[in-house]
């Protein structure tokens, strides 16, 4: 199998294993108004210096090429935290106007920590944001303030129920789960995704602290976190596709919950993501431990034939999995607010 397939005029990006790419993060930018304690230090990290961060047309440009030439149908924006990133909706109005070439609207996501949503939130569903993602680790203030360095959970939790009025369906709350830390909330979770009508995102917690402080002894793994909601409100589970989550709806069918099981039960077999940092980095996994540098060439001229090319010579190298919990695994040496969910 190829790096790139022809499907009509457009050029699939394939890689060795079979698995196409059809969904780009990008990372508007690194910087974020939380320090939680699991993605960065007290003091923050190093910052990109800002003209080195693409601009919005970099960006949309990026994206075009991706969207109309490269098969690339869902596009989720992410930071650091997007929207401490100026005129947002700009640019998600910039990439709202994206189709594929059979004519139909892309995927448009939005990864955040919620804390701005309460005047963002409409905004961006004008400009165009179809869905986003909340994340929350904590429904108890003091618990919060401690994961985050921040006292902010009611701006928060206002900011998902700003998300909600808005139509941002489905809002997803994604939750961190840390052993010792907020293990013992996953049901808390649950029932307030019940109460509100949105879904609940376990994910299990991964080697992309800024700290190095991960282990796997404070992992909570997917099955554990079904068996402790499913034995208050039972559950079934539902297929899914290439998407991360793995998905569980209540038997009562008052709605769903999500588990991410990217180290107990890694679904690398069905990657289709890609991913692109706020200074133009081209990763084709959260792992990798190589980039390619989009930003020289976008900034020096290239043509879009010449980004194509280069997006797949990445997307060809890219490897079977992580290896994480396995000897030889090597840690990234980005943290996950340096790369983008």
């Amino acid at each position: 199998m190829t790096a790139v397939e022809h499907s009509r005029d457009v050029r699939l990006l394939t890689d060795s294993f079979g698995r196409v790419v059809r969904d780009l993060r990008i990372s508007v930018t690194d910087r974020c108004n939380f320090r939680c304690v699991y993605c960065m230090p007290a003091e923050g990290l190093k910052w990109v210096p800002r003209a080195e961060i693409l601009t919005f047309e970099e960006i949309a440009r990026i994206a075009r090429l991706f969207v109309e030439g490269l098969g690339v149908e869902s596009i989720r924006l992410t930071g650091g935290e997007p929207t401490v990133r100026a005129d947002l909706a700009t640019l998600v109005g910039l990439l709202a106007d994206l189709r594929t070439p059979d004519g139909r609207s892309i995927d448009l996501a939005l990864t955040t920590n919620g804390a701005k949503l309460v005047r963002l939130a409409q905004p961006l569903k004008d400009a165009g944001l179809r869905r986003i993602n909340i994340s929350l680790d904590s429904l108890k203030r003091a618990r919060f303030a401690e994961i985050t360095r921040r006292d902010a959970l009611p701006e928060v939790l206002a900011g998902i129920d700003a998300a909600t009025s808005a139509g941002l369906y489905p809002v997803k709350v994604n939750v961190v789960v840390v052993r010792g830390w907020n293990d013992d909330e996953i049901v808390d979770f649950a029932e307030y995704g019940r109460e509100r009508g949105i879904q609940p995102r376990f994910i299990e917690f991964m080697p992309l602290d800024a700290d190095g402080a991960w282990s796997m002894d404070k992992v909570v793994g997917a099955d554990e976190i079904v068996a402790a909601i499913d034995a208050i409100h039972p559950l079934e589970e539902v297929a899914h596709g290439p998407e991360p989550a793995s998905r569980w709806r209540y038997r009562d069918g008052a709605g769903e919950i999500g588990v991410i099981p990217s180290v107990t039960k890694p679904f690398c077999g069905d990657c289709d993501r890609v991913r692109l940092t706020a200074e133009g980095a081209f990763m084709t996994c959260l792992f990798a431990q190589d980039d390619f540098d989009f930003r020289t060439p976008l900034r020096s001229g290239a043509t879009d034939d010449e980004l194509g090319d280069l997006a797949a010579r990445a997307v060809g190298l890219k490897w079977a999995g992580h290896r994480i919990g396995k000897i030889d695994f090597v840690r990234p040496r980005r943290s996950m607010s340096q790369i983008g969910g």
